[in-house]
């Protein structure tokens, strides 16, 4: 069977189109729904002209947009702000919109904390991703991988699929529940409640606002009753470490324990799940890169995952709030004052990277901050994202590896998550 035709390929390395300043919209959802050539193009024109500048928020329904925020687009500026929390503080939010406290906490759970608070949370969830303990669920993520390949292939023998429901989005998924003890039955629910809470403002995923707080409180009660559970029931799962595990003598309470819950199956799922799609994207639209990945596939895969991640930049911004006055690169800053560290910015930096509009599976050295600029606020599931993602990408290259994305993307309306809700791909099916 002859391949369906891929989207069109292009000549790797070529800038994206020039957009005035006075074309750039940061605070208007508008500028959101345009493609990823005009905002690279307008993130590029922001470095070179105006690196740090004031914007408004964006008004989403059900949330107090509040004062605007000073967008850091340099690579060096998103670091040192990274490597600062005692001046940009994750509390008490890491969106621009304003929350309540509780909202926020709710959500973020350790991710809007400062130290010392966040590092007593962050050190017992931090055993569970350790190099160590994620090589040892390889085998887990391997067989997860696989069989969600196999079952792609059997249920479209025409060679015709959506890889974020079929792969990109199952896949991360599953490896969190599975760490979390989340019964299979209970996974499909689980990934349109974390589709509401990330896709919110987006008219094809979630714009009631009255959803969104059900969604919300149904995650929460979920989170509890399992926590409650294993109050009772010891599984060998991270739901139970998080149950029996103490902070100054104290163990962690349910509420607390739903919030990690939720931040962990929200981050544990999004990153990766965005990071393949974008990957698939990459290879199909640059061939060559494929052809030298899959030709020396284990040598290439270090270097191949992280420049996927720098080209996805799943995350697009961290919001931090300032302790206090500064003057960063020539701009003065008050205490008080929003900020937000833009990564897809940072990780297209002339000044950082080599040929930033090359996809290069080979790029090396790659000081990406695709999981954050480092820090105490550094991605949790890092090693274990990049362990999925390469794991993603060998199966696809042992069953179908002439896989190629027949469409452009559909693109999440969203500032904060760079996110595809539908790729469609198309394989020459195996005999």
């Amino acid at each position: 069977m002859a391949l369906k035709t891929g989207i069109a390929t292009r000549v790797n390395g070529v800038p994206p189109p020039e957009i005035p300043l006075a074309d750039i919209h940061l605070g208007s959802l508008e500028f959101w729904g345009l493609d990823d050539d005009y905002r690279d193009g307008a993130f590029a024109t922001l470095r070179r002209e105006a690196p740090i500048t004031f914007w408004r928020s964006i008004e989403l329904p059900g949330f107090t947009a509040g004062e605007g925020h000073w967008a850091l687009t340099k690579l060096d500026d998103v670091f040192y702000a990274s490597r600062h929390p005692e001046i940009f503080s994750s509390s008490p939010n890491i969106t621009i919109a304003d929350q309540t406290p509780e909202t926020a906490e709710y959500f973020g759970s350790m991710i809007v904390l400062d130290d010392p608070r966040h590092q007593r949370l962050r050190s017992i969830v931090s055993r569970a991703f350790t190099p160590k303990v994620v090589a040892r669920i390889e085998a887990s993520v391997r067989e997860r991988a696989h069989r969600l390949v196999a079952a792609m292939i059997a249920n479209h023998p025409d060679g015709e699929a959506d890889l974020v429901s079929e792969l990109a989005g199952s896949l991360p998924l599953q490896v969190i529940c599975d760490m979390m003890g989340i019964p299979e039955e209970d996974h499909q629910r689980v990934f349109h409640w974390t589709n509401v809470l990330l896709g919110f403002g987006d008219p094809d995923l979630a714009t009631d606002f009255e959803e969104f707080i059900k969604v919300s409180m149904d995650i929460g009660a979920y989170a509890t009753a399992l926590a409650e559970d294993r109050r009772v029931n010891h599984h060998d799962d991270l739901t139970t470490s998080l149950v029996e595990a103490e902070v100054d003598g104290e163990r962690l309470s349910s509420s607390e324990i739903a919030s990690f819950f939720i931040l962990l199956v929200v981050a544990g799922n999004e990153t990766t799940r965005n990071a393949i799609s974008h990957g698939v994207v990459a290879l199909s639209r640059y061939p060559e890169q494929r052809d030298k990945w899959w030709s020396d596939f284990d040598s290439l895969a270090p270097t191949a995952v992280e420049e996927i991640v720098r080209w996805a930049s799943p995350v697009v911004y961290m919001r931090r709030t300032l302790t206090q006055d500064i003057e960063l690169s020539g701009t003065k800053m008050a205490a008080g004052d929003k900020v937000s560290l833009w990564y897809n910015s940072a990780n297209r930096d002339e000044s950082k990277f080599a040929d930033p509009w090359t996809f290069d599976v080979a790029r090396s050295p790659n000081p990406h901050v695709g999981f954050g600029g480092g820090g105490a606020h550094f991605c949790l599931g890092a090693n274990l994202a990049r362990r999925e993602i390469r794991v993603a990408f060998d199966e696809l290259r042992r069953e179908i590896p002439d896989i190629v994305a027949t469409e452009e993307p559909a693109l999440l309306l969203s500032q904060f998550i760079h996110g595809i809700k539908r790729l469609p791909v198309a394989w020459t099916s195996p005999a």
